[in-house]
């Protein structure tokens, strides 16, 4: 049953992503943490931090962490939460499949079509909302009590003064003095491990 609500859930999120990876982090943290209650938010937050340092896009990678943890959580052993994953990324990369492999054989056709174009449009701001969406659940303590009342408070995601100073360091390291991101992210995990 929670392999068919997994793949249930990152198929619809998969159908209903537009803009990438960071555009899919909101969705998937409010399905696996906040409908679902699959895993917490701290948890939700690790994954995305290793999904960012692990190669390929971040979308498929939290996904494929996510389905692990989800199964973990639930009491399953290694094997069956490798499934899990299987289960996450393919439902994840579904929808995308086969809207490409569709667009490519109608592409030429819809291609300077006022009406495509117009959707294109609208999709863009769009997508820029979601990104910034998905900065903000990284950077703020996240409460949904106000939004849904049903929902719990979420603190677990409050970031301290010492994550505020890494953060600056990362910031003028990387535009100031154009220090390599490999470097920043090594150093962040040195400072992280000593910090906390």
């Amino acid at each position: 049953m929670l392999f068919l609500q997994l793949f249930t859930t990152f198929f619809v999120i998969g159908i209903f992503t537009f803009g990438g990876g960071y555009a899919m982090l909101s969705l998937i943290q409010t399905q696996v943490v906040v409908t679902h209650g699959w895993l917490s938010e701290s948890t939700f937050t690790n994954i995305i931090a290793i999904s960012q340092m692990t190669p390929g896009p971040i979308g498929v990678n939290c996904a494929t962490y996510a389905g692990y943890e989800v199964l973990q959580h639930a009491g399953a052993g290694w094997l069956v939460s490798v499934l899990g994953s299987f289960t996450a990324t393919f439902a994840l990369i579904l929808p995308s499949f086969l809207i490409v492999l569709t667009m490519v054989k109608f592409y030429e056709k819809v291609m300077g079509n006022r009406i495509f174009e117009g959707v294109m449009s609208w999709l863009r701001p769009a997508v820029v909302g979601l990104i910034g969406a998905a900065a903000v659940m990284l950077i703020v303590n996240v409460s949904w009590s106000g939004l849904c009342p049903q929902l719990s408070l979420l603190k677990e995601n409050f970031i301290d003064w010492k994550s505020w100073v890494l953060f600056g360091c990362a910031m003028v390291a990387s535009l100031g003095f154009k220090v390599s991101p490999i470097i920043i992210i090594v150093a962040g995990g040195v400072m992280g491990l000593l910090l906390y």
